[in-house]
């Protein structure tokens, strides 16, 4: 599972989704946590980690959001040299295949479909933290 001081961007344009998932994460052990309502300003929020030298460790999305999505907020941040290998877990209501294909296929490292409950979003929070891992241990 990521350490406790791994810093948290949540992002979700309905505010409770966002407080659901942060409980969810403090439950997890997770304690820095930030949340932002769109993927614009996410953008503005890694980046601005990024020139702070604190950057985050693990962005946990929604899909379907207004200014920028999050499928657009994923192509930025695997565009970005200082972003691309920040952990990214998509969360969606779209649970067809082909939504899941292409997500797959963006570079999401796991995704959870709504609704969901704490166990859902443990384990796939524990299956990203594995996959970045073995990612490093391969480097």
């Amino acid at each position: 599972m990521f350490p406790p001081e791994t810093k948290v961007l949540i992002v979700d344009d309905l505010k409770t989704i966002r407080n659901i998932l942060s409980d969810i994460l403090k439950k997890a052990g997770l304690t820095i946590i930030d949340q932002c309502g769109d993927g614009k300003e996410a953008l503005k929020m890694l980046e601005s980690a990024v020139a702070d030298d604190d950057p985050y460790g693990l962005i946990v999305c929604d899909w379907n959001m207004p200014e920028l999505t999050g499928i657009e907020l994923l192509t930025k941040k695997n565009d970005s040299p200082h972003l691309k290998d920040i952990p990214f877990l998509m969360v969606t209501i779209e649970s067809e295949r082909e939504y899941v294909l292409k997500a797959i296929a963006m570079g999401v490292d796991d995704f959870v479909v709504k609704p969901f409950n704490e166990q859902t979003v443990i384990k796939k929070l524990t299956n990203v933290w594995n996959r970045v891992q073995a990612a490093n241990n391969n480097s």
